[in-house]
């Protein structure tokens, strides 16, 4: 008796092995939707800003000069304050390091952020595709604070030194904030050059919110300076259970 043999072509074949291979990949990885993914980051910025009420944290900023990131030239601990639909307030703690660094440097910048997270200001600043070009990167994923993440591209609709081109980060599943990371789209001022600028985020009863930020500038009045933030001791006043 002849045995029939079945015949499977190469474009079969091939089409067998890529199946086999996506099935391989975690359920979120086979089901990216750049679209639906960025719906989800406006949806999780817009929770964010509608349920945390107020919060209360504590910052830490090392200012270091020349690239030594050994010794800092100045440092400052504040107590930052948020209220919605208010902004933010904060409470210096303690300064130690250079004066001049404290007055043209620090000083300014907590000024700064005040006016940043105004209402009326603040809206401009949300990574929502309101105020950013957003580009899914195709295969790009990493592993944070326990959750898998996606990269987009980012080109704000707008230039402001607050505002980034670069890379957001955010969770898979829900849309929320991991990290960011790229160059301020706007110099700050004449005497200086535009900021790279990173921020890390974990969450908080269901809500991004910022660990750690760096940013390295340079400028003709006090050179290429690194300054980093920490955040901790959070107090969140949600309006709701999340």
């Amino acid at each position: 008796m002849t045995r029939i043999r079945p015949r499977i072509s190469i474009l079969s074949l091939v089409v067998l092995l890529l199946f086999a291979s996506r099935a391989t990949l975690p359920l979120w990885a086979q089901q990216v939707d750049g679209a639906a993914l960025i719906h989800q980051i406006d949806t999780a910025a817009l929770a964010r800003i509608n349920h945390v009420l107020s919060y209360t944290v504590m910052e830490h900023y090392s200012l270091y000069r020349d690239g030594d990131e050994s010794h800092s030239a100045a440092e400052m601990t504040v107590k930052t304050l948020y209220r919605k639909d208010v902004g933010k307030s904060y409470t210096v703690l303690s300064q130690t390091g250079s004066s001049l660094l404290q007055k043209f440097v620090l000083a300014p910048l907590l000024d700064n952020e005040k006016n940043i997270n105004q209402p009326g200001n603040v809206e401009k600043s949300w990574f929502t595709s309101s105020n950013y070009e957003m580009n899914l990167k195709p295969g790009t994923t990493q592993h944070m604070n326990g959750h898998e993440c996606l990269a987009f591209d980012i080109t704000p609709k707008r230039k402001a030194p607050n505002m980034l081109n670069g890379t957001l980060w955010v969770d898979a599943k829900d849309g929320s904030i991991a990290e960011i990371d790229g160059v301020s789209s706007r110099s700050p001022s004449m005497f200086s050059g535009p900021a790279k600028m990173m921020r890390q985020y974990t969450s908080m009863n269901g809500f991004a919110m910022a660990t750690h930020a760096r940013a390295e500038s340079d400028s003709t009045l006090f050179g290429r300076t690194i300054l980093t933030i920490d955040y901790s001791d959070y107090q969140v006043q949600l309006s709701s259970p999340h």
